[in-house]
């Protein structure tokens, strides 16, 4: 345990959160109002959040990952991915094509990612190829994430706390791996090129290994992650993870529709409206 956690109090951390993200209203960072945060910190009021959650009702779906693609970091200062829980009540399935309220969220932004649902539990420290005979399903997604920090400025323990910045998730239409498609996604994982767009208009191009190499590289990056620290539970059968955004995070805004189009790797992109 390091310094800064033992002199954090994290319960008051998780409610502090928890109300502002209920309020949509925004926070100081938790490293200026609170001396020696960091990110063990960090982690142990996500925790704490996950546990006033379950206590509430929600029931935990699997994680997202953050900060997978190293060529965002200079813009929001940080060197290294992260990971928060997502529940029952922030990922939805919406097929090819769906709408999401973000009204309730502040300073929303779209991410383009590829979501993987587990088959069975995550060893640590395997290979793409390994990885994928792990994986269920892969579908096309877009993540929502917040940020209750003025201007989206943040040190790494601040994004962790808050939530991760996760929101909500889009999922889109689910395709079965068998080994046909796993021998074809080992290859199209790091190669494939996404393109988003925004009311038909292409605004970025991203390609697989901007996420860790691949997404699988990037679902083993996070066995590995987990396996490090001893009060989060290991990767297992029927999560779903969402590996991190192949473009940047866009904003959004209401009456906008978002697609996304995934290119050599096989599957369905999703066409998104957003709503107030």
């Amino acid at each position: 345990m390091s310094a800064g956690r033992r002199n954090v109090d994290v319960g008051s951390l998780a409610d502090r959160l928890i109300a502002a993200g209920a309020a949509a209203t925004p926070l100081e960072t938790l490293t200026s109002t609170e001396p020696g945060f960091d990110v063990p910190s960090a982690y142990a009021v996500l925790s704490a959040i996950g546990s006033r959650r379950v206590a509430a009702g929600w029931r935990p779906l699997g994680r997202k990952m953050g900060f997978t693609n190293a060529k965002i970091w200079p813009r929001y200062g940080v060197t290294e991915p992260m990971w928060a829980s997502m529940w029952d009540r922030t990922v939805h399935f919406v097929g090819a094509e769906g709408a999401l309220s973000v009204g309730a969220f502040t300073g929303p932004r779209i991410e383009p990612e590829v979501v993987l649902k587990l088959r069975t539990a995550l060893p640590a420290g395997v290979g793409s190829r390994d990885v994928l005979e792990a994986v269920e399903w892969i579908a096309a997604g877009f993540e929502i994430v917040q940020c209750p920090f003025p201007g989206w400025k943040f040190r790494p323990a601040d994004s962790i706390a808050a939530f991760g910045l996760h929101a909500a998730l889009a999922v889109g239409e689910p395709l079965e791996l068998t080994p046909a498609v796993r021998d074809a996604l080992a290859r199209e994982l790091g190669t494939f090129t996404l393109t988003l767009l925004r009311d038909g208009v292409e605004v970025e191009r991203g390609v697989g290994a901007n996420v860790l190499g691949s997404p699988a590289l990037a679902l083993a990056h996070l066995g590995t992650l987990l396996a490090t620290q001893p009060d989060a539970p290991p990767l297992a059968a029927g999560e779903i993870v969402t590996t991190g955004t192949i473009t940047d995070a866009w904003p959004v805004a209401a009456g906008q529709r978002w697609s996304s189009e995934y290119g050599t790797l096989g599957i369905r992109g999703v066409t998104l409206r957003i709503d107030a």
